[in-house]
């Protein structure tokens, strides 16, 4: 599979103009809440990622599955016939409707979908059908490998769905944007510009390629992710957009809490944003839990970690005072969608939750 072919970076004046782009075709990213026509998700195998809790990541992560059958179809990847047998036990037992689930044997090295899984765009003219961008994957620069596994997953999946798939040739992880489908791209400094992920290419040269790849006309910066978060601050746990021009915005009240001034920054550089239209962003304020620690570890806990499915807003709890405050601001921005909340507290040690682990594909 030759992934890596064409220019490792933009030359001076950007991306080549023999390259042809999604943007070029008229394709884009879609938002979240777009309906979907499924959810992909890669099967959790890996101790290292929830070391000696493992075994507990697999009821909230089944009841997961169930609430996103109950409105769309699910797509898991598995390793092997052992893994999906192992797999079909736990849904059967929590009486997962298995009609709305399909097993792919495409195999992982983790369970992070977000980051490793195909980024779906879509065309204006139906007839244009989808279309898949494979970005460069590298466990968030290069933390956790091996990755050669994961990094492969779009293209295979866009071979079992008979869909053209483009190759940027630059690392970028879907936790790492949000979109309003109208354009818009949210994204963060913290974790666009390391060094760990494209060394060779300034910030002007990664808009560049999130205009191409995404289709998008408009990126908005903020600087700062979360503490303990180790993707070095995906946009998913702290900005996330619920419609065309609103956003959710986490922020620390505790100003003894090491996250209050990074969440602040954040929140002043939001509110003096306008989007195409020239409107502000309307911003609608969400707590962060309280702190969670697992042996010592700040967890990257945050209730923007939630996932849009076509039913309903899955949104990660963590035993707290807070869940119910979070549960009823994020029901007020989706009165279309049901808002359920379901345990974290055991997932997160992985240092993710529900959104990390899923990734949509439109209609």
């Amino acid at each position: 599979m030759n992934k890596h072919s064409g220019p490792a970076g933009p030359g001076p004046h950007g991306i080549p103009d023999y390259i042809v782009t999604p943007k070029k075709l008229g394709y884009y990213f879609p938002a979240e809440f777009h309906p979907h026509e499924s959810t992909w998700l890669s099967w959790p195998h890996k101790e290292a990622s929830w070391p000696g809790k493992l075994n507990t990541v697999y009821p909230p992560y089944v009841q997961f599955i169930l609430e996103l059958t109950r409105g769309e179809k699910v797509n898991i990847n598995v390793n092997d016939q052992a893994m999906k047998d192992f797999a079909l036990v736990e849904l059967t037992k929590a009486g997962v409707d298995l009609e709305k689930v399909r097993f792919y044997f495409h195999p992982t090295n983790d369970a992070w979908c977000r980051d490793h899984g195909p980024a779906f765009l879509i065309h204006p003219d139906k007839e244009k059908g989808k279309i898949i961008v494979d970005w460069g994957y590298n466990a968030w620069g290069n933390k956790y490998p091996p990755y050669d596994l994961d990094d492969e997953i779009p293209t295979w999946v866009g071979l079992e769905l008979k869909l053209p798939v483009y190759y940027p040739n630059i690392v970028m992880e879907g936790g790492s944007v949000d979109f309003n489908g109208k354009g818009t791209l949210v994204t963060s400094t913290a974790c666009l510009l390391n060094k760990n992920r494209n060394p060779q290419l300034n910030q002007g040269q990664i808009e560049e390629y999130l205009y191409a790849y995404y289709g998008v006309d408009q990126i908005l910066w903020v600087d700062e992710g979360i503490v303990g978060d180790d993707t070095d601050g995906h946009i998913d746990d702290t900005v996330r957009f619920v419609n065309e021009e609103a956003v959710l915005v986490v922020r620390e009240n505790n100003k003894e809490d090491e996250n209050h001034a990074l969440l602040e920054h954040n929140f002043r550089q939001l509110k003096s944003m306008r989007l195409l239209n020239g409107k502000p962003l309307e911003i609608i304020e969400l707590p962060m839990p309280d702190p969670l620690y697992y042996e010592g570890q700040r967890l990257p806990a945050s209730y923007a970690n939630f996932y849009i499915a076509n039913r309903s807003v899955i949104v990660p709890t963590y035993r707290c005072a807070k869940d119910d405050l979070a549960l009823s601001i994020i029901q007020s921005c989706f009165p279309d969608r049901e808002v359920i909340g379901i345990d974290s507290t055991d997932l997160i040690w992985g240092l993710g939750s529900f959104h990390c682990l899923s990734q949509q594909e439109p209609r």
